[in-house]
């Protein structure tokens, strides 16, 4: 009993101290400072599907040279310019850098994401200490591993079976 009494007079004493993961208010982050684009290029490799994308990042102008063709002629769809353009634009780097890729395999949808896997993993290759956070939080370089299912024996598609019946 009397140890009981001795730990509740020790809790009642403490101090609770609560922690959180955000910033405190009031206290304002210190802003970025404006740093140049580097002058060194980068390579890499991005998957997505069955799509392979070769990529090299060299410092210029923004060019993009997909298969030896301008980015809005190989993707016509903005929104695959768009996804394509991510690490650039989340890392203020827009138009600081030429890229030429070679891509293969896949659609559309799965050369897009290879080649922004590729772009990620380059730019992280060029600067790894001022990139790397950033482009990790937001996800770009992550490979997506979500492939087509195969077929299976007795199916008609991966999954889908003919209709059953009871009786």
């Amino acid at each position: 009993m009397a140890q009981n009494e001795e730990l509740n007079t020790v809790a009642e004493d403490e101090v609770l101290t609560s922690y959180t993961s955000e910033s405190t208010p009031g206290v304002a982050a210190a802003p970025a400072k404006e740093r140049p684009p580097l002058t060194v290029s980068g390579a890499a490799v991005g998957r997505r599907k069955q799509a392979i994308a070769r990529v090299r990042v060299i410092p210029g102008t923004g060019k993009w040279i997909v298969n030896g063709r301008e980015l809005s002629d190989y993707f016509p769809n903005k929104l695959h310019q768009q996804e394509v353009n991510d690490p650039f634009r989340i890392l203020e780097l827009t138009g600081a850098y030429d890229v030429i890729a070679r891509i293969h395999g896949g659609g559309p949808s799965g050369q897009a994401g290879a080649l922004r896997l590729g772009v990620a993993r380059s730019l992280n290759e060029i600067d790894v200490e001022n990139n790397r956070p950033t482009l990790k939080k937001a996800g770009f370089l992550t490979r997506d591993a979500r492939v087509i299912e195969r077929k299976k024996a007795g199916l008609k598609k991966a999954r889908k079976a003919s209709q059953y019946s009871k009786r």
